[in-house]
């Protein structure tokens, strides 16, 4: 058999000095290509986490402004700088408990010896009883009052909606001096219809009112009066 050309023989490692100057050549061609390769897929990796991380931070930014805004654009409210026209105040008022029924020098009452258990907060569909209401008054809730000849249908349905989800009562009153009328420890404030802004000017100032004689005490717990319906 004859003997094959050494040229097209594979190349043992180690054997660079055997190889021609055009295998060492294409040899070191080769490996700069891979080089470059390895480098440019290390920088299309890199472009794509900064791209990612530049989104990131942007997205980051934008909430930050959203946040600021939605912050900073509604700013508290102190209930001190809160003015209410028509609003009338009570000083001096009593805070005994009492078994027995009371004569309040005001209607609907907004303080003074009261029962022994408050009245669970919520809305009623009757009358409830002064003296339990008082005592929820006394823990920092708004009563707000209707005149069942005036407020009925859609407009209830409406009030409901309108008086906060807790600390709160809701009750009819009847032969009310207004439409309705809104109550808080030592305040008081008829209205002219469900309609009225001030009714949430009230709230605002009055509802869990911190100065009252026993704010955060709960309103839950104690009693239903009758009709209670939320």
């Amino acid at each position: 058999m004859p003997p094959r050309d050494s040229a097209s023989q594979p190349v043992p490692p180690g054997a660079k000095k055997d190889l021609s100057v055009k295998q060492q050549r294409d040899e070191r061609r080769a490996v700069k290509v891979a080089v470059l390769k390895k480098q440019q897929v290390k920088e299309k990796r890199n472009r794509i986490v900064g791209f990612s991380l530049a989104g990131l931070g942007t997205a980051a930014v934008l909430a930050l402004v959203v946040v600021t805004v939605v912050t900073s654009g509604t700013p508290a409210v102190d209930r001190a700088d809160i003015s209410i026209e028509g609003l009338e105040t009570f000083d001096g008022l009593a805070a005994n408990h009492v078994g027995t029924t009371v004569d309040y020098a005001q209607s609907p009452p907004v303080g003074g010896d009261h029962a022994g258990a408050w009245l669970n907060c919520g809305v009623y569909t009757e009358v409830i009883p002064n003296e339990n209401a008082v005592h929820s008054l006394e823990h920092g809730a708004v009563w707000i009052t209707y005149n069942p000849d005036e407020v009925t249908g859609a407009d209830l349905d409406a009030l409901y909606d309108e008086v906060p989800s807790t600390y709160s009562l809701v009750s009819p009153f009847p032969d009310l001096q207004a439409p309705v009328v809104i109550s808080a420890w030592g305040s008081q404030l008829e209205l002219t219809g469900i309609g009225d802004p001030r009714l949430q000017q009230f709230v605002d100032k009055f509802w869990q009112d911190p100065n009252g004689p026993e704010p955060g005490s709960a309103c839950t717990g104690a009693i239903d009066g009758p009709g209670k319906i939320a």
